[in-house]
């Protein structure tokens, strides 16, 4: 990504061009006739959703998908005009007003949904579309209305206008399982039932990242749901599954500063607790960057970062704004130095799956944690 001379203690640097890359990427391994969603939720991922929404609309995309009505307005406020963004986690009540107003497209999950959006298109005197969500088998959000009472509804509900129809895999990087392809069939018998019924040309998606990435994705859907790939991951596959088709790379280095080097004895106990004694003689640094920033607390005395090209441990407990970390390996660094939590430098790397396992979480979970006192700083 290149030196950039950034004036805070915790930061993470997100490259616009890796995020096209990524998204580029998707776009070529679904090929032509199939869009592809940014999906921009809980502030990109922890990249931040206003900045990356910008990016993917430079690139075409005409689809964007977000948690929360609240999340589409925010990107609505700031001047984002993708054609459509798809509200996933649906709408309440005392969002409706919101919904119309930011153009907002919401995922609908249940027959009564159906009936409030109809309702609520037919107060404001203009079509409101919208997608139907199916629950084929991972048991959250969705309808498990059959194909009949779907279209009974649908029959129902004249001023709301259906226009897509969806369902999320629980277990697309599972091979080991047949859950995607149970999910897969159900979903097809629910979409061709509607279809029948002469709702057709509806945008049919199913699949996410890891789908997407290990071709799981159905011939005669026409959207996909590109969520962590844009950001430059995939979930490993279990069982016996095929080669994985995407090739994409993080987008986002995450940075801290030094606040002081110090010199402790052999036996010196480092932080809360005294849970860690130093065996030797050691160099240490404390970092400006804790619990508070995203640092996993369970990172403590188990996790790395980087530091003057190498790995290294920290050291002792991670306090709320504070991480020790050795650097009896290097006498180069010093109070404002950088330090990096995840990225690369020359060979080391720390990537968001990397951390995760040694937090016992997923990589996610890594990203979406970094809290929002650390500073985005777009290059």
């Amino acid at each position: 990504m290149g030196i950039v001379p950034v004036p805070f203690r915790s930061f993470v640097l997100v490259s616009r061009e890796q995020i096209a890359r990524n998204y580029r990427n998707v776009r070529s391994v679904v090929g032509p006739g199939v869009d592809v969603l940014g999906v921009v939720k809980a502030d990109a991922y922890g990249h931040g959703a206003i900045e990356v929404a910008r990016v993917l609309v430079a690139e075409g995309a005409r689809w964007l998908a977000v948690s929360s009505v609240d999340e589409g307005a925010t990107l609505r406020a700031a001047g984002v005009v993708a054609p459509r963004i798809l509200a996933m986690g649906g709408f309440l009540p005392f969002e409706e007003a919101a919904l119309i107003e930011h153009d907002l497209t919401p995922a609908v999950h249940s027959l009564a949904q159906m009936r409030d959006l109809d309702r609520l298109a037919a107060a404001a005197g203009k079509p409101v579309r919208y997608h139907l969500k199916i629950d084929s088998g991972m048991g959250r959000l969705g309808t498990r209305a059959s194909g009949a009472e779907i279209v009974a509804a649908l029959a129902a509900t004249p001023h709301a206008q259906l226009e897509g129809l969806m369902t999320h895999f629980a277990s697309a990087a599972d091979y080991s399982s047949t859950q995607t392809a149970d999910q897969l069939a159900y979903f097809e018998r629910i979409a061709a039932a509607i279809e029948l019924a002469g709702h057709r040309g509806l945008r049919l998606h199913t699949s996410s990242t890891n789908a997407i990435a290990y071709g799981r994705a159905n011939s005669g859907h026409n959207l996909v749901r590109a969520g962590h790939a844009l950001y430059g991951y995939v979930s490993p596959a279990r069982g016996e599954a095929p080669a994985q088709r995407l090739d994409v790379q993080p987008a986002l280095t995450w940075k801290a500063r030094l606040l002081a080097v110090k010199e402790l004895p052999e036996g010196a106990l480092v932080g809360y607790g005294g849970t860690f004694r130093t065996p030797r003689a050691m160099r240490i640094g404390v970092l400006g960057a804790g619990y508070a920033d995203g640092i996993f607390h369970r990172l403590s005395n188990r996790g790395q970062v980087i530091a003057g090209g190498k790995l290294t441990p920290i050291l002792g407990t991670i306090s709320m704004d504070l991480t020790t970390i050795d650097l009896s390996h290097t006498s180069a660094l010093g109070p404002g130095d950088e330090v990096t939590l995840l990225g690369q430098e020359g060979e080391a790397r720390l990537d968001a799956q990397q951390i995760a396992r040694v937090a016992g979480t997923i990589s996610y979970n890594i990203l979406c944690s970094i809290s929002a006192r650390v500073r985005r700083v777009y290059v």
